[in-house]
């Protein structure tokens, strides 16, 4: 038989006969090595362990333990749920699937219903049956014209096997059920052991909204059980984090598909939260010499062609409104060309720089359904934007005063997982950027020469920038352990040139001035949706929709009492609420820490005759009883501190 040259990843080489399977090859190198193959990589692409390798090739063999090997696992459990449902529901077609570094999923649609998620431990038992059966699973390569045969009722596969260029697709078979495709499975079904079914959401057919709703099914699984219980545990982590849960349970805020998908609508609690946090960054912004706007919502759509958003962001916004007689009205994507406009209302002077402007900007964007995701993607946003003008001699000193107001917020909000990115245009792809590479050298060399000067450490980025500038991106990782831009500094040297904007030099010449996009907070949307998930839906006392939770023992003998308290304490500044339900005292206290309000406070005769409280704070399961004055002040306190430790 001819014979073929395999190299392994130490550069060894051996000589193997044709059509050898990486089986083969891990057992020629020790039984240990077959014993615990599941995979292999040939020329880097993963395939199963029964491939025959018919060429001279790189081969790595992929063992049980290898991080490859998820893979591998979570492929397998793909295609026995897919035998299970098929056994289940013979009627049913099957869309798209997925193994990542989350877990898996697949794509269903059954006639009559949908699979609900009351379903799955049903499914769970039967993929349990199929293991235990350990029936084999063959791969075979099959005509594309027999799988379009195949398939020819079932519209989603028959769309999937058609994107196929070649005439010969490799395919995977138990029983009647038939899957196609190049990931790699486990040997056989009984090494799947450690997996578990999760959930289901609609999903549209290869994401499009125009298409029909599937039903798509998420699992996860992994080669030991002690993985897998851990992935578990991070997943209920992850569902108490939720800010979507979290804003229903504790009453935030809804976003309902029947009246506008992506747009917010904020309760009174979540309404205090996001005015409380607005008056901060507004009052931290005015110290900081910034000028607050309002500027409008609509703008003709001519601004944004000069500015160059039409053209690089036309498909993220809403199409413009016909006004008549040739005006065009767009529902503003961003807000630097209304502030722009600010700035060209006067005549500036050099003695005005730099100039900061900054607004609560409402802004829009055109989302598709399928991304809208609660609070962190939605249609309508609402920026912590600023704009500052200044000379081309002040970039730096600007640069790290906005860098130091960035610090101190994220000091107030006890932010301390960030990193810092700098972000440039991509030297091989120039053509998405605004056209001036000695602008482009320029700031970005600026930029770094400030971070250089502040001793920051940071990473740089090519092809992160915006098309009009470099900038410096403030990286967090929320909660729930993805990572996301929080905060940004932005160079621009062409919106200036564009709109044309000037100042008057001490020279008497006119000048142009070099504009600086800086967000601190991102917008309200999602940083609250981020403050949610960070906090767990326990707010810190001066963030605390309900600060102080009133409960007096008995309505007709302590409510008066009660009511001159809470007056007393709103005249303090402080959110303060009674409960007067006609509920038991225990469940009423079981509901304000439901509620995760930070002060519980219950008043009887004891506390009416001491002149003192009996305070729970959230998380506590013991009360202390403290003067009514010295409890007041506390709480004063902790809203002026911002609620930090170490007071």
């Amino acid at each position: 038989m001819a014979q073929i040259k395999l190299e392994f990843p130490d550069g060894s080489q051996r000589e193997f006969d044709k059509q050898v399977t990486p089986l083969a090859v891990a057992g020629s190198l020790s039984n240990s090595l077959k014993k615990a193959a599941v995979a292999a990589k040939i020329n880097g692409v993963l395939v199963d362990i029964f491939r025959p390798i018919n060429q001279d090739a790189k081969i790595e063999i992929i063992k049980n333990q290898d991080a490859a090997a998820l893979e591998v696992v979570r492929n397998t459990a793909i295609f026995l749920l897919g035998v299970a449902v098929q056994q289940k529901y013979p009627a049913i077609h099957f869309g798209e699937k997925q193994a990542n570094d989350d877990g898996f999923y697949l794509d269903t649609d059954k006639p009559e219903s949908q699979i609900s998620v009351d379903e799955l431990p049903e499914l769970q038992k039967d993929i349990a049956a199929l293991i235990k059966a350990n029936q084999p699973i063959e791969r075979k390569m099959v005509a594309k014209a027999d799988l379009q045969q195949e398939f020819q009722d079932d519209p989603y596969k028959l769309a999937l096997v058609n994107a196929y260029d070649s005439v010969q697709i490799p395919v995977y078979q138990m029983g009647d059920y038939v899957d196609f495709g190049e990931p790699a499975l486990l040997p056989k079904a009984s090494d799947l052991k450690h997996y578990q079914l999760l959930s289901v959401a609609g999903a549209y057919w290869q994401g499009k909204s125009s298409n029909p709703m599937l039903q798509r099914i998420y699992g996860t699984a992994f080669v030991n059980e002690a993985d897998l219980q851990a992935d578990l545990k991070r997943r209920e982590e992850i569902k108490e984090r939720d800010h979507r849960t979290l804003g229903r349970d504790l009453d935030l805020f809804f976003v309902d598909p029947k009246v506008g998908a992506g747009l917010a609508y904020w309760m009174p609690k979540g309404a205090t939260i996001r005015r409380t946090l607005e008056r901060y960054i507004i009052d931290k912004e005015v110290a900081a010499g910034y000028q607050h706007v309002y500027t409008p919502v609509l703008m003709n759509v001519n601004a944004y062609k000069t500015s160059g958003h039409w053209d690089h962001y036309r498909d993220d916004m809403f199409p413009p409104m016909d006004m008549g007689e040739g005006e065009l009205l767009e529902l503003r994507p961003m807000n630097c060309p209304s502030h722009i406009q600010i700035y060209k209302h006067h005549i500036r002077s050099y003695r005005e720089l730099p100039i900061r402007i900054a607004e609560l900007g409402m802004m829009h964007r055109y989302e598709k359904s399928g991304a809208l995701s609660g609070l962190q993607r939605v249609r309508e946003m609402t920026l912590n934007d600023g704009h500052t003008f200044v000379a081309l001699d002040q970039i730096q000193d600007e640069f790290k005063k906005v860098l130091q107001l960035m610090l101190d917020v994220y000091h107030d909000f006890n932010i301390t997982n960030y990193s810092f990115r700098l972000s440039y245009r991509d030297p091989a792809n120039t053509e998405k950027y605004f056209d001036d590479d000695q602008m482009w050298d320029q700031s970005q060399g600026m930029l770094k020469a400030a971070m250089d000067e502040l001793g920051l450490d940071y990473y740089e980025a090519e092809g992160e920038a915006a098309f009009y500038g470099p900038k410096l991106d403030v990286q967090t990782k929320t909660a729930l352990g993805n990572e996301e831009t929080l905060s940004t500094i932005q160079l621009d040297f062409m919106q200036p040139e564009r709109f044309q904007l000037t100042y008057v030099g001490e020279d008497g010449k006119e000048h142009r001035p070099v504009m600086i996009h800086r967000g601190i907070v991102s917008t309200m949307e999602r940083f609250i949706a981020y403050l949610i998930e960070m906090y767990k839906g326990a707010f810190p006392t001066w963030l605390a929709p309900i600060q102080v939770n009133l409960i007096p023992v008995k309505n007709e003998v302590h409510y008066e009492y009660t009511k001159k308290l809470q007056d007393d304490m709103r005249k303090q500044g402080l959110r303060v609420e009674i409960d007067d339900r006609d509920d038991k005292m225990s469940y009423k206290i079981r509901e304000s820490q439901t509620q995760k309000i930070p002060y519980t406070v219950v008043i009887g005769d004891q506390e009416i005759n001491n002149a003192s409280v009996s305070v729970r704070r959230y998380g506590e399961s013991d009360s202390t009883e403290e003067d009514i004055s010295m409890f007041i002040d506390s709480v004063v306190a902790d809203v002026k501190n911002y609620s930090r430790s170490g007071k």
